[in-house]
């Protein structure tokens, strides 16, 4: 465990002390929200970023020890462990090096290696290797084998004994650790990943063109960036794609590749033509082309196919933080609509605290074009519940019901009511209204109107509402479904986890999903906690917690400074203050003669306050700044203020754009090289991570984050293909049809995309083909 300690201090660069406080407090039940916010001074200060990468790395290394172990055991059981192999494996730093270490000494089917050691040639083997000046053939001679001797083997001929000695080396050396990880290392700087159309595969069937920039792609695969690796890895997996690892350079026929010139270089050996060289470098050349030329190519393109998937991941990790932590727009009275045509816009009414209050369904598109009866039932609608905010889907006929919102805004105005519109992503919505939960939560509304409450809801507080729904069901990620399924669920529900608990949850409102997410909460115990509510009325102070059946004091610890009571009967029960902390408070309510209503919110007076006077053996001058800072701040939401975004008037399809348009939008999704805006012309408009600033631009969520609200410029805009290129640099030019294509983004020839993806786009075809591979591939 000390070795453990240590290894992930030094990756994550604090303390050993710092991450044995830490394992010490997780393997004792506390959750990671609980660690970082409540027990600083026991950890020294590590945050919840540190405390996930430690969790994560606690846990592979400590499935790498339980191998270890097991690798250790089966070697000593065969007797052929010796001091040499068992320091080699104590120091194993990954789990793809203790298999390489384990290769020769793995069970393993009988085969030809194996079959001609039991024939006696191993001895030949070894003599001819320490001495290729002798003559394999006259040596083979007293290793013949009588007929029928050896099971499944004919050892009777000079030929067969040579060939059982091709096969004794081979497979020690391509079960040789060091040489494995050699070529693997050298083939991940130097080899290229390349891809083809699959033979007998039509290139303009429009499921296989998505995958056009790569029918004939190559590029060094130790810098083949995520999303390509996965669209080829996915055209791969639908047999539309030829992917393979291809040699720097290809040797002349009947010349010995650079891998086998590597493979004689590692052994010490050189072909000086000698009589056995002929048979050794056979042997060199076998060991690459039959036994390790395939499995490193797997072996890298599991590698490549892991960190591809790490990234993806990531991306998807932050696209939903930023969604689960954007702008509420808090306790206002919301009318959803999610837009449909034949079926109509179903029509939900929600009140202040999210209650359901009313739903209708109106049928304004085609075929019934009722517009002006529309518009009735929603100034009704309006009228009747004080509705001042309208959330729209962003599904089919939202446009068009945008339009119809806006001639319902002013129709209101005129009677002195100000109302505002949102287009908000549905994503998900149609999940959340078939599930379990919503059935509970409107159990007499209809599935499609249960759609359209949720998308007013997710405008109210988009946390409280998205919580309801699988986190992959949100469409924020790219390739979610090409990734990791079980690593993608952990990281997400990591993700849900640190956002519900960074904002905090109203005890008495929140909705079971909601306090499921609580740290220290499980499912049962969030159904009792509103059981308890439902029958005994609202919490009126944290205490009550512990008489909610199944909750006990180790639960409390954990999830009672998460959760808010406002109006209760302790005002800090609102704050993010711990209960066990609260003695702390009554010391600065002594030090300072005022009640603690009173100290609340006075950061002139809190900031006087000297920390160290209130620390003690328990909590330090750490917890200490925490509550003063909760009290100059308390109940404060970390989330940023509620903004709208203005839609231009006349732009409500693709079509209507025009190269050097203006245009707010909604950042709707964020990838590394670039982000996806809202226009609302049912089609998101692509800004590559070039176009983001007039400084260089790695990642695009330096620059922006999910649910941003941008000014961008048009670009450029393919109608037939729906491609929009846009531009967050106002004074750039648009794009000149008529220029050079820049391949930068293409499935350009060998040698040519080393600098892809890195360089800015400054002609046409880049931007649509990065458009392609991002938005065409991206579900």
């Amino acid at each position: 465990m000390q070795k453990i300690i240590a290894q992930i201090a030094q990756e994550i660069k604090v303390q050993p002390r710092q991450v044995l406080a830490a394992v010490e407090l997780l393997d004792g039940g506390a959750t990671v929200p609980f660690i970082a916010r409540y027990r600083k001074e026991v950890t020294d200060g590590l945050d919840d970023i540190q405390l996930r990468e430690l969790e994560a790395r606690l846990s592979y290394l400590r499935e790498l020890e339980d191998r270890r172990e097991a690798v250790l055991k089966s070697i000593a059981e065969q007797g052929k462990l010796t001091p040499e192999l068992r320091a080699a494996i104590e120091a194993a730093p990954t789990k793809q090096e203790l298999e390489d270490l384990y290769l020769p000494y793995k069970p393993k089917r009988r085969t030809k290696g194996m079959i001609a050691r039991e024939a006696g040639i191993e001895p030949l083997a070894e003599k001819l290797f320490a001495d290729p000046s002798l003559d394999p053939t006259a040596e083979a001679q007293a290793f013949l084998v009588p007929a029928g001797k050896i099971e499944g083997a004919d050892f009777t001929t000079a030929a067969a004994v040579l060939d059982g000695v091709r096969d004794i080396l081979s497979e020690r050396w391509a079960e040789d650790a060091a040489l494995v990880q050699k070529l693997r290392e050298w083939l991940w700087a130097e080899g290229l990943f390349t891809s083809k159309l699959a033979a007998g595969k039509n290139e303009n069937d429009p499921e296989i063109a998505k995958f056009r920039d790569y029918f004939d792609y190559d590029e060094p695969i130790g810098r083949v960036p995520s999303h390509r690796a996965l669209a080829v890895f996915r055209g791969r997996a639908l047999e539309l794609l030829d992917a393979k690892l291809v040699l720097p350079e290809v040797p002349e026929t009947g010349k010995p590749s650079i891998a086998e010139g590597k493979i004689a270089l590692h052994l010490g050996w050189g072909h000086k033509g000698r009589p056995a060289d002929d048979l050794l470098r056979k042997c060199v050349a076998w060991t690459w082309r039959v036994k390790l030329s395939l499995s490193t190519e797997r072996d890298l393109f599991a590698r490549l196919r892991e960190e591809a998937e790490k990234v993806a991941i990531k991306v998807f990790a932050d696209n939903l933080r930023d969604l689960l932590l954007a702008a509420p727009a808090g306790p206002r009275v919301v009318m959803g609509l999610d837009p449909g045509i034949r079926t109509g816009v179903k029509v939900a009414v929600v009140d202040a605290t999210g209650k359901l209050v009313d739903t209708s369904t109106v049928y304004p598109h085609e075929p019934r074009r009722d517009w002006d009866g529309s518009l009735h039932t929603l100034a009704r609608l309006c009228d009747k519940h004080g509705v001042n905010l309208i959330a729209i889907g962003n599904g089919t006929a939202s446009r068009e019901t945008d339009k119809l919102a806006g001639e319902l805004i002013k129709l209101m105005a005129k009677a002195e009511r100000v109302i505002e519109k949102v287009v908000v992503s549905e994503a998900g919505a149609s999940v959340y209204s078939a599930s379990e939960f919503a059935s509970q939560e409107m159990p007499d509304v209809d599935v499609s109107l249960r759609g359209a409450a949720s998308i007013a809801r997710r405008l109210q507080d988009p946390l409280a509402e998205l919580v309801k729904i699988d986190p992959k069901s949100i469409g924020v990620g790219q390739y979610q479904h090409d990734v990791n399924q079980s690593e993608l669920a952990r990281t997400l529900e990591a993700v849900v986890e640190d956002c519900v608990n960074g904002v905090g949850v109203d005890l008495n409102t929140a909705s079971v999903p909601l306090l499921t997410r609580v740290s220290g909460l499980s499912g049962s115990v969030a159904k009792a906690v509103v059981r308890w509510r439902e029958a005994n009325g609202a919490f009126k102070s944290r205490k009550q917690l512990m008489d909610v059946s199944g909750l006990g004091a180790k639960t409390f610890e954990q999830s009672a400074g998460f959760l808010r009571i406002r109006g209760g009967d302790n005002p800090l029960d609102m704050t993010g203050v711990h209960p066990e902390t609260y003695p702390v408070v009554e010391a600065i309510i002594e030090k300072t003669g005022k009640p603690v209503a009173e100290l609340m919110g006075r950061a002139d007076m809190l900031k006087t306050l000297k920390p160290e006077l209130f620390a003690n053996e328990k909590f330090g001058v750490i917890t200490v700044k925490d509550i003063l800072g909760e009290l100059e701040k308390p109940g404060r939401d970390p989330r940023p203020d509620f903004k709208v975004a203005r839609f231009n008037d006349g732009v409500e399809d693709i079509k209507d754009l025009v190269e050097g348009m203006v245009l707010e939008g909604t950042v709707s999704n964020v990838a590394q090289f670039g982000a996806f805006i809202d226009l609302g012309v049912h089609q998101d408009g692509l800004v590559h991570v070039s176009q983001l600033s007039h400084k260089f631009v790695n990642d695009a969520r330096e620059v922006v984050k999910t649910g941003d609200i941008v000014k961008v410029k048009v670009m450029e805009v393919d109608v037939a293909r729906k491609r929009i290129g846009l531009s967050m640099k106002l004074d750039a030019a648009p794009t000149r049809k008529d220029g050079p294509r820049d391949n930068r983004f293409e499935g350009a020839g060998r040698g040519q995309q080393v600098q892809r993806g890195r360089d800015a786009l400054p002609q046409g075809g880049a931007m649509a083909s990065a458009f392609a591979k991002l938005q065409g591939l991206k579900r």
